[in-house]
């Protein structure tokens, strides 16, 4: 054979050799079907709707107030309004405030004593959920007292002293001062 020949069936092998697919990317041993989140899901939906009929049976035999549904998700009563000031806090405003903790069976959690009278810089600082969105609905000088499913109180971890996990909650809410940011100030 030619050296021509030869060169050329050697550019061929290793045309035909470069040519070959790479590897192939590893598979998972296990596939994943995402039952586990749906079933997670599934669950927190049931556990929302028990407690949300619980919630309700309070509220229907608490035929004294007249309670409101928030877009956050608890129920609420103003236990005392004020009328002649319309100013909620808002972001960056430090509310001085105080509340409670109790089972939805009236068992204390957390009395107000045990609370004490807390500064809180809203959306600033950590609170449960719940009393983040309260603390906006109640105005200098009211009490509110709101009703939260465990998803917005300290939901399935519980909060690792007297409030277990998946555990709805009532708390009374008394807003005592609102200091209002400078931005804030309408």
């Amino acid at each position: 054979m030619s050296k021509m020949v030869k060169s050329g069936l050697l550019l061929l092998l290793v045309l035909g050799l470069l040519s070959c697919q790479g590897p192939e990317p590893r598979r998972p041993i296990e596939v994943k079907s995402g039952s586990f989140f749906k079933g997670s899901v599934a669950r927190s939906k049931q556990l929302l709707a028990i407690e949300e009929q619980k919630i309700r049976e309070i509220i229907e035999k608490d035929t004294a107030y007249d309670y409101v549904h928030s877009a956050a998700g608890s129920w609420y009563r103003i236990d005392t309004v004020k009328t002649d000031d319309q100013y909620t806090p808002q972001p960056d405003d430090l509310v001085i405030m105080t509340y409670n903790m109790v089972g939805l069976d009236n068992d204390t959690l957390y009395s107000r004593d045990d609370i004490g009278v807390l500064n809180y810089k809203v959306d600033k600082q950590e609170l449960f959920p719940g009393l983040r969105n309260a603390v906006k609905l109640l105005k200098e000088g009211e009490t509110g007292t709101f009703l939260f499913p465990s998803s917005l109180a300290y939901g399935y971890h519980g909060d690792n002293e007297k409030i277990g996990v998946n555990v709805p909650v009532k708390s009374t809410i008394s807003i005592l001062k609102i200091e209002k940011n400078k931005d804030s100030i309408r």
